[in-house]
C-alpha cells in the first residue's frame, strides 16, 4: 500500500553534531522523532534548515531510536554554519 504525503508544521531547534560510532557527523537529531513519526525506520520528508528548503530528505535513523538529517558541506556553507552551530528545522511534509 503506498505512503500518501502528509503536510507538516513541526519545528524544532538543535546542534549539528550527532555522535555516531565515536565520530561527531554534521548531522542535525531530532528530538522525540520515534514517537513523532511512530517509526524508528527512516522517513522521507521536506524541510527547511533556517532559511534553507530541502525537499524529498531521508531522515536517517541514529542508532538510538531517533532521527537526524544530514547536512553536507554544501547546505552549511549555505547556512553560514557548522558542526556546534544551532539550527532551527521545520518539518512541512511527510513523504514515507
Amino acid at each position: 500500500m503506498p505512503f500518501e504525503p502528509v503536510a507538516l508544521n513541526h519545528t524544532f531547534t538543535a546542534p549539528i553534531g550527532v555522535e555516531v560510532k565515536g565520530e561527531t557527523w554534521s548531522c542535525v537529531e531530532m528530538p522525540g522523532s520515534a514517537d513523532f513519526f511512530g517509526t524508528g525506520r527512516s522517513v522521507r520528508v521536506d524541510l527547511t534548515v533556517d532559511d534553507v528548503e530541502m525537499s524529498n530528505v531521508g531522515l536517517m535513523v541514529t542508532g538510538t531510536g531517533g532521527h537526524m538529517v544530514s547536512l553536507n558541506a554544501g547546505v552549511r556553507r549555505k547556512l553560514g554554519k557548522d558542526i556546534g552551530d544551532t539550527v532551527t528545522v521545520r518539518l512541512t511534509r511527510r513523504l514515507r
